[in-house]
């Protein structure tokens, strides 16, 4: 699942007349490089959320040269935040395990990152898997870290520590009925995380690259420089 239903109001003025997850980054909309990032990964199905500018996201989306196929899960009516989002689209997910994906991450792998997230899922012992990233030389992420990662991979919440070492950087595997359980209506998954962590079955990995939340305008030109300067 794409998480794309956002209204993007830190990125403004560059969502005045798009959604965010058609802002571009070196020339492509940041939904494209989340989209190719799991093509790359094997996903052949992605089910996006959209609310706002649904209607512009949607064509872009239909004119994709390249998999995976997409299924829209409509918002139009209510934005439902990333668990309400989540509990809505499940009908459209099935029940195989399944990642949830920002479409404000871009990141640089330098190894297979989503394919040790998928070595280290366990729906067994496990209610979520997350891919983090390193808060030191982080681009966009200006927080005192949201997680410690003990060394079987559970996840410790960074409470009243003053910093944590590693930041949730926008994707993770879990069970598409993982929300399923919320209220009605908008509700975020950080309290069904932190509930999940203390009962030992919130796990993470750690990406082998460098990530860069592209949350604003300043963000988005920091990674873009970031980029050209790998050409």
């Amino acid at each position: 699942m794409v998480l794309a239903a956002g209204l993007g109001t830190r990125m403004r003025p560059l969502t005045d007349d798009r959604p965010k997850a058609l802002v571009e980054v070196q020339g492509r909309a940041l939904i494209d490089h989340v989209l190719d990032r799991l093509a790359d990964a094997g996903v052949d199905k992605a089910v996006v959320n959209v609310h706002w500018f649904a209607d512009r996201l949607e064509s872009h989306l239909a004119a994709r040269g390249r998999g995976p196929e997409i299924v829209i899960s409509d918002e139009r009516a209510e934005l439902l935040e990333t668990g309400g989002g989540l509990k809505k689209a499940h009908p459209l997910l099935g029940d195989d395990p399944v990642f949830v994906a920002n479409i404000d991450s871009v990141w640089i792998d330098r190894g297979d990152s989503l394919a040790d997230l998928v070595r280290l899922w366990n729906p067994e012992t496990m209610d979520a898997a997350l891919l983090l990233a390193r808060r030191e030389g982080s681009i966009g992420f200006e927080g005192d870290g949201d997680f410690f990662l003990r060394e079987d991979g559970g996840l410790a919440f960074r409470g009243a520590a003053a910093s944590a070492p590693y930041a949730y950087m926008g994707v993770h595997i879990t069970r598409p009925g993982y929300a399923d359980n919320g209220c009605e209506g908008p509700f975020s998954l950080s309290p069904l995380w932190r509930k999940s962590a203390a009962q030992g079955r919130l796990f993470g990995c750690v990406l082998d690259g460098d990530w860069m939340h592209v949350g604003d305008p300043q963000a988005r030109d920091q990674a873009e420089a970031k980029l050209a300067g790998l050409g």
